[in-house]
């Protein structure tokens, strides 16, 4: 039976990617770590501050795990939401898992924070290049209903393997940011074909952003999940230089759409592509 991954809680997910029952969370909601800066503010809090983090097994493999809940505040990170992250990864530099596994449902930094939740991702970016450093690779699941931008894109691209669904969204800056930034002229947020031809999984995929495309299935990420556990990258110099090449070889591009973007890298009947199932995506070949 296919369980929508975008449909689903930061735990409902928990719950169908590691081992059943394996999940023992670290500061619980029943501890009430709330931000102390919301209720200042007059905000509703999170008894979580919108973040599980813990242990579990997964293919019975010890693993350190948490996943974002973007049904509180989008996913937002602030002061508590980031440190929690960032002890998670301090945590696996002391206990050493197999791997750290990240869920990712983010707008990116929580505004009612603003600088405490921007050196929050820093810390949090810092925290898991340490990690990749150890030799312990950092995998991250993207597919929520509220994607994965701003600090946490920054985040999701420092790591080691990125699994997408074909609904998910990866992008720095969002689609309504951009657009209150620069004009509906450079981007209009309310046209969803071209959002998701922007920063949805196929794109990202196919420009070679991401890892592994999957269907929006909770079945399908756990199996990712698995596939990736030795998917260690070691931060080196050759590394980081054969990504500046690509990245500046992308930057010579002077098209305005995805489409021309993906003819540009050699996919097949590229017009194509946004009508076509992730096995269509995939029976390309182009990555």
């Amino acid at each position: 039976m296919i369980i929508s991954y975008a449909e689903c809680s930061a735990r409902e997910r928990l719950a169908g990617v590691v081992d059943a029952g394996s999940f023992h969370e670290w500061l619980p909601p029943a501890m009430r770590l709330t931000s102390p800066h919301l209720a200042q503010l007059g905000v509703p809090s999170s008894f979580d501050d919108g973040v599980a983090i813990g242990r579990a097994t997964l293919a019975g493999s010890e693993i350190f795990v948490a996943a974002q809940e973007g049904q509180f505040m989008g996913g937002g990170v602030g002061e508590v939401h980031g440190a929690k992250l960032v002890g998670l990864f301090k945590r696996a530099l002391r206990d050493r898992p197999r791997a750290v596994l990240l869920l990712a449902e983010s707008g990116g930094v929580r505004l009612h924070e603003a600088n405490a939740g921007l050196i929050a991702v820093s810390e949090v970016m810092r925290a898991l290049l340490d990690v990749r450093a150890a030799g312990i690779p950092v995998i991250v699941l993207i597919g929520g209903a509220n994607g994965c931008f701003g600090g946490m894109g920054i985040v999701a691209r420092c790591a080691d393997h990125i699994v997408m669904s074909d609904i998910g969204r990866l992008a720095m800056s969002g689609p309504e940011v951009i657009e209150a930034s620069h004009g509906v002229e450079e981007f209009d947020s309310r046209d969803r074909a071209l959002v998701w031809r922007t920063t949805g999984g196929k794109h990202r995929w196919l420009s070679g952003d991401c890892d592994v495309l999957v269907e929006d299935d909770v079945t399908a990420f756990r199996a990712a999940a698995i596939a990736a556990l030795d998917a260690a990258r070691p931060v080196t110099l050759e590394a980081l230089e054969a990504e500046h090449a690509r990245l500046a070889a992308r930057l010579d591009f002077d098209g305005a759409e995805a489409i021309a973007l993906w003819s540009t890298l050699g996919v097949p009947d590229a017009a194509q592509v946004p009508d076509l199932d992730v096995a269509g995506v995939l029976a390309l070949g182009a990555h």
